[in-house]
């Protein structure tokens, strides 16, 4: 199998890292691979912010729940869609853009996810090991004003990186005859695809846990799903610019 492939299939999500820094080589090698990604209209709406600031990471350390991780990796990113560049641009040029609308949102956090799933390929290609850190957005006035984002820029996650310190499991995903449809979308098999992944979900918890937690991945989703998180999200948008219509 293609060494790419390989690397790909073996991702985990790495919180413990090794006191080795991560060099400004390795950090501008995953950037470009970053800014390599496919970008809607070459738009590029995205722009990231190495934090290492001791009081700043400790701030967001509290934001996202106590994760040790935020404050302690050797290099902590935030990756933030971003369509304040491309208003000065428009600016530049004497015209005046028109950032409302859900396709301008879209546009700009699909180009963020993109090109952050490129750096972190590159960051593993590299020996080193990453976790997307989406507690941020339990809080993200805070972590704007921290950051001192301006309007039509928020932060979409962060990312935790350095040389691995544990050496975790690969977390069991869908069967891909769960994920992959032929011509339309084939319900009949949804239910059949949770079950079987369940019962495979259920033995790697016992198994990590050592027999702590006994849970499924529909039970998980569950407790992902029962409520609605972040209810303040739409509002903050759109203090930020994003107009949702």
């Amino acid at each position: 199998m293609n060494e790419l492939v390989r690397l790909l299939q073996a991702h985990r999500s790495i919180r413990k890292y090794k006191p080795d820094p991560v060099t400004d080589e390795q950090l501008f090698a995953m950037l470009q691979a970053a800014q390599m990604a496919s970008t809607s209209s070459n738009v590029q709406a995205y722009s990231v912010i190495r934090v290492t600031d001791p009081t700043v990471r400790s701030e967001l350390r509290a934001v996202t729940g106590g994760q040790e991780h935020v404050e302690l990796a050797p290099l902590f990113l935030v990756w933030c869609a971003d369509l304040y560049r491309d208003q000065v641009a428009c600016e530049l040029n004497g015209a005046d853009m028109v950032s409302e609308g859900m396709e301008n949102f879209m546009i700009s956090t699909i180009d963020t996810a993109l090109a952050a799933q490129n750096a972190a390929v590159a960051a593993e290609a590299m020996g080193l090991g990453i976790v997307y850190i989406g507690g941020i957005r339990n809080n993200l006035r805070r972590v704007t004003e921290l950051l001192q984002l301006p309007q039509l820029v928020y932060p979409v996650f962060g990312m935790c990186i350095g040389v691995p310190d544990q050496e975790p499991s690969v977390r069991p995903r869908l069967r891909a005859s769960a994920v992959l449809h032929e011509n339309v979308y084939q319900r009949e098999g949804v239910v059949a695809g949770v079950q079987e992944y369940d019962v495979r979900t259920r033995e790697y918890y016992l198994h990590r846990t050592g027999g702590k937690k006994d849970t499924t991945w529909s039970q998980e989703m569950v407790n992902k799903f029962r409520a609605k998180p972040r209810a303040y999200m739409k509002d903050f948008l759109e203090e930020q610019g994003f107009r949702l219509t």
